[in-house]
């Protein structure tokens, strides 16, 4: 199993073996097929529709060769035009929208929130938090958000606490187990491994049951005017691929154990029946779930007072998949 290296002075923690560093992964190109470049912004469970998408050949079969790539800027790199789609959560797409950019979500894979808040064992309640430092990805990613989105609920803020940038899913396991940290919001199963180096479940989000837009697959109004069926072919491959999560454990698991990097067969399974149990054959993306994010966002920016959620979502081309019968023939 890979270990990502520590920073001087923390604790190793084994965590699942991907790189953190920019990976590029391409699809096999086929003759005349469309050429586009894919950003991914995490290596949770969630993002695996599109891994599936890739090792399943659906995006090949469609006519589609795909650059994909795992950048922390997947946000940056959409709007900028430098990629045609990104898989990222509706809070990141949403901050960028809201500031006058042009990102659409056309497909959603998670409308509530799961995280856990994973502490060290000192930590006994949410008010032991004052004054102790939490781990996020950078500021304005999913992690920042949603947990500043969720301590107003138990009588904290953001200045309560000190919000640190340590980066994803592992250097987040790794500074907690080494105390460089005292909590951080990690997403199942990985939280499972804070818990194998005895760190507790402070807070289980998902039993507060608040709709929030999680991942979903995001572009940006002008690729779908100029580039329509490019992104017709692609989201025809997407939902092709949670046919395969919900009906193939064999390429799912050779998807996440390529993109996760690991070989360790427990881990893989345990990441894969997180996507499994949590995507919808039919992913439309949630309008409570951007409710929730615009709702939070808005006494940080003005614009967020008067958004409508629907304006954060374009469901045209899955709502032609949809009523031509082609999602409900792949489960027959």
């Amino acid at each position: 199993m890979f270990c990502p290296r520590s920073l001087s002075g923390t604790k190793q923690l084994p965590v699942l073996g991907f790189s953190v560093l920019l990976v590029i992964v391409s699809a096999l190109p086929s003759f005349a097929a469309d050429r586009v470049r894919v950003a991914f912004s995490a290596v949770s469970p969630t993002q695996g529709v599109l891994w599936v998408a890739d090792v399943g050949g659906l995006l090949t079969k469609n006519g589609i060769s795909a650059e994909i790539v795992y950048t922390r800027a997947a946000i940056e790199t959409l709007v900028a035009g430098e990629v045609d789609f990104g898989q990222m959560t509706g809070s990141l797409m949403s901050s960028a929208r809201l500031q006058g950019a042009d990102p659409v979500m056309i497909a959603g894979v998670q409308d509530i929130l799961e995280d856990r808040l994973m502490a060290r064992p000192n930590i006994k309640s949410m008010e032991d938090l004052r004054g102790k430092r939490i781990g996020v990805f950078r500021f304005g990613s999913a992690s920042h958000l949603r947990l500043i989105y969720v301590l107003p609920r138990y009588g904290l803020s953001n200045r309560d606490v000190t919000l640190l940038q340590v980066g994803d899913t592992p250097e987040r396991l790794i500074a907690l187990a080494g105390g460089s940290i005292d909590a951080a919001l990690i997403s199942p199963p990985d939280h499972l491994e804070a818990q194998r180096a005895g760190m507790k479940i402070l807070l289980n989000l998902r039993d507060l049951n608040i709709a929030y837009q999680g991942s979903g697959l995001v572009t940006t109004q002008r690729v779908l005017l100029r580039k329509r069926d490019v992104a017709r072919r692609f989201l025809k491959s997407y939902v092709e691929a949670i046919h395969l999560v919900k009906t193939n454990p064999e390429i799912s698991k050779k998807a996440f154990a390529k993109y996760r990097q690991t070989k360790d067969e427990k881990r893989i399974d345990d990441a894969y029946q997180a996507l499994r149990e949590t995507v919808r054959p039919k992913p439309y993306p949630s309008i409570e779930g951007f409710k929730t994010i615009i709702e939070d966002a808005s006494e940080r920016i003005p614009a967020a007072k008067t958004a409508n959620p629907k304006d954060f979502m374009d469901v045209s081309l899955l709502e032609e998949l949809d009523k031509s019968g082609f999602i409900d023939a792949l489960y027959r």
